[in-house]
């Protein structure tokens, strides 16, 4: 047993079962015992790995897109240039190399980095060393200006509630503890104003999750995009809508029981771009659109020719392996998707208008 397990059994014994949020929240940001603030779990010898560290196309792509929105909308000067948990800099570092070459646009960025963990901040700092970079702890923090912004799997970190329909109520899924052991357990049901709408599309017994803090991020993003202009490019795993229990923890790029190694393991959940969607009115959200079929309209398959005509051996099958791993259906291609929250003006390069 994790200390921070022995912790949360405490904690339970004192104040009562957790919420999956408030268990999720204490795994992930405790501030000793936490797993993002106690390390950095990103890459082959860590825990997972994202789509920056596999290929730096992924980065160059958006930063092309964000460039492109830039232009569509007058090249605004001055604009903050921003990203939701850049992990360790990767793709922020991608995507300034990639626009380097946009007239004005570096001239005219303000960077700035939402991340919580002081471990993260001290790698982004050393990658994006050659750039002015201001770090805040929320989306509010940042000036109001035109906002480019993107998150690459940011929404689905954010603490998730349970609930299971029992009949025209819901019983949410807590925390506790049986025979010493952190188990999941379900209050009575009762009825939940916020859920009314999901009566008409569950059943009995179904499982929806709720995120109050991406609905949260996204109106904040969509009031100031909607106000000062720009575009939020949005990549994650998830669906239009919430349902069924995607609630897991990875640990040595491996999945495990989210109550198996408290602070030991990332937790995530899938994300609800219906929802998000729907918070960030009155931004315009695009369509969603699957990440294998939106990278290949920015053009990956011809930029990773052109990458690979430098290439031999290992460099090259580690390059056409990355390909397929962000586009193949099998691989991130299609359990990936982005959507895109704007102004109004110009949907960003290789989306489509919500329907």
């Amino acid at each position: 047993m994790t200390e921070l397990a022995e912790a949360l059994r405490r904690q339970i014994a004192q104040t009562g079962p957790l919420t999956v949020a408030e268990y999720m929240t204490t795994c992930l940001l405790h501030p000793r015992l936490g797993y993002y603030t106690t390390r950095d779990p990103l890459g082959a010898n860590g825990d997972f790995v994202t789509a920056p560290e596999i290929s730096q196309m992924f980065g160059e792509l958006i930063g092309l897109a964000l460039a492109q929105s830039w232009l569509d909308r007058g090249a605004p000067s001055p604009f903050v240039l921003a990203e939701l948990g850049p992990g360790r800099g990767t793709l922020m570092a991608d995507l300034l190399r990639a626009t380097k070459g946009v007239p004005g646009f570096h001239d005219a960025a303000q960077i700035h980095l939402v991340e919580a963990s002081h471990t993260l901040r001290a790698r982004q700092r050393d990658i994006l060393a050659a750039y002015e970079v201001t770090w805040v702890d929320a989306v509010d923090e940042m000036p109001p200006m035109p906002l480019f912004l993107v998150a690459n799997e940011f929404f689905d970190c954010l603490p998730i509630r349970q609930f299971l329909r029992d009949g025209d109520g819901w019983r949410e899924r807590v925390v506790t503890v049986q025979d010493d052991m952190l188990v999941f357990a379900l209050t009575d049901a009762t009825p939940l104003a916020a859920l009314n709408h999901r009566l008409e599309d569950t059943h009995n017994g179904d499982l929806v999750e709720t995120c109050a803090a991406s609905e949260a991020i996204a109106c904040t993003l969509g009031e100031r995009i909607s106000t000062e202009g720009g575009v939020a490019l949005i990549i994650d795993y998830g669906s239009e809508i919430s349902l069924g229990d995607t609630f897991q923890a990875v640990r040595a790029q491996q999945k495990e029981s989210p109550l198996a190694q408290p602070g030991e393991a990332d937790l995530t959940a899938h994300v609800d771009f219906g929802a998000l969607a729907r918070n960030a009115a009155p931004a315009t959200a695009s369509a969603l659109v699957p990440q294998g079929v939106w990278l290949e309209r920015l053009g990956i398959v011809e930029r990773a020719r052109s990458l690979a005509s430098r290439m031999t051996g290992a460099a090259l099958e580690n390059h056409i392996a990355g390909l397929r791993r962000l586009t193949h259906p099998d691989e991130m291609g299609t359990l990936f998707r982005i959507i895109a929250l704007h102004d109004g003006r110009a949907t960003p390069p290789g989306l489509e208008p919500a329907q």
